[in-house]
């Protein structure tokens, strides 16, 4: 069985409260920690190995995103899916080139840019010709914006994320979506659901899970909880 077979399968059948947890690594290191930590595969966050290396959030140029997700494969051997934003603005089968050319076996796509919500049809267009050109080595996330964006109708939500469905998603993710309205899209979504974890308080992983979600993902969180960390001893070695 292929990484990418593996990792779709660690979607199927999950139990409510037992949803796939995978940690954001932003570095060969980091990802190393979580693989050895026994998670049995690895979602990169694009603002997380932004600040790892230098730049800010959407600010990476894309030879540099593939290079440090390719990186983060190599370093480890459970299946690795890569955020890499909006696509860069590559054609769909260059896309999928490049992301398979790094080893990763799935991507994180988003539908806005500039913090404006891309036309729904067009976007789910686009993704079909990543999906026709990717076939089955790679798990598509498609992710949802409309939480993020300011639009709080759950409903605006679940249009987008059958579009995209359709399109041939294996995932969507509503990006910021409240854990209170987990249920309703649940019950309005087809397929599995990626839901963003809070790494200090809200709702565990389990408890997402209970209301909806098939996987967790922790954006940049947890590489800024590691900088914290890392300032704080860094105070400590001061005279």
């Amino acid at each position: 069985m292929s990484k990418a077979e593996v990792f779709r399968d660690l979607h199927r059948h999950r139990a409510p409260g037992d949803p796939l947890v995978l940690p954001g690594p932003w570095d060969a290191a980091s990802a190393r920690v979580f693989a050895e930590a026994g998670f049995p595969a690895l979602a990169t966050p694009s603002a997380g190995v932004a600040a790892s290396l230098g730049y800010e959030d959407g600010q990476v140029p894309a030879d540099e995103m593939f290079a440090a997700v390719a990186r983060i494969v190599r370093a480890v051997e459970v299946p690795v899916s890569a955020d890499v934003e909006g696509g860069y603005g590559l054609a769909p089968k260059e896309l999928v080139e490049r992301l398979l050319e790094t080893g990763a076996v799935g991507c994180n796509l988003e539908d806005s840019e500039g913090g404006v919500l891309k036309d729904p049809r067009a976007h789910a267009d686009w993704l079909a010709e990543v999906r026709s050109a990717a076939a089955d080595r790679l798990f598509v996330n498609a992710r949802v914006d409309t939480f993020a964006r300011g639009v709080a109708d759950p409903e605006r939500a679940i249009e987008r994320a059958a579009l995209y469905v359709a399109a041939g998603a294996d995932c969507v993710y509503p990006i910021g979506a409240p854990p209170e309205v987990l249920p309703l899209l649940r019950a309005g979504i087809q397929g599995p659901i990626n839901v963003g974890a809070p790494t200090e308080g809200g709702p565990t992983p389990a408890e997402l899970g209970a209301r909806g979600a098939t996987r967790i993902t922790f954006g940049p969180g947890l590489q800024r909880r590691a900088a914290r960390a890392l300032r704080e001893i860094a105070e400590g070695l001061r005279p």
